[in-house]
């Protein structure tokens, strides 16, 4: 839907004018990336909940090889996105963090502790 990061600054801009909840489904593999959404919304007192899936590259590759045309991503996407993935922490301004384990065609989530 979004597509650009303007049309994503455009939609946050607006879903906190209006007090809307969202949700930021992006891959944020870094402490940085994930800065300027948690910044934004602290700002404006959202309250701030995080799921990290647990990285498996062969699951992915599967998965993306199941993927047709712009969906599919080049196996060096994934690599690098792996290789730069940093685990997120309270410390960044979580207020709830859950870990996400992919179980064949199911998911297992766990709350981190504080």
């Amino acid at each position: 839907m979004l597509r650009t990061r303007h049309r994503e600054n455009v939609f946050l801009e607006a879903s906190v004018r209006t007090m809307q909840s969202f949700v930021v489904d992006n891959t944020n593999p870094t402490v940085e990336d994930r800065k300027k959404y948690i910044d934004f919304v602290k700002k404006h007192h959202y309250k701030v909940i995080g799921y990290y899936f647990e990285p498996d590259y062969e699951l992915s590759l599967d998965r993306n090889n199941k993927r047709e045309g712009k969906e599919k991503v080049p196996e060096i996407g994934i690599i690098s996105t792996l290789k730069k993935l940093q685990r997120p922490s309270y410390s960044e301004g979580f207020n709830e963090l859950y870990i996400v384990k992919s179980l064949n065609d199911a998911f297992e989530i766990q709350k981190l502790p504080l």
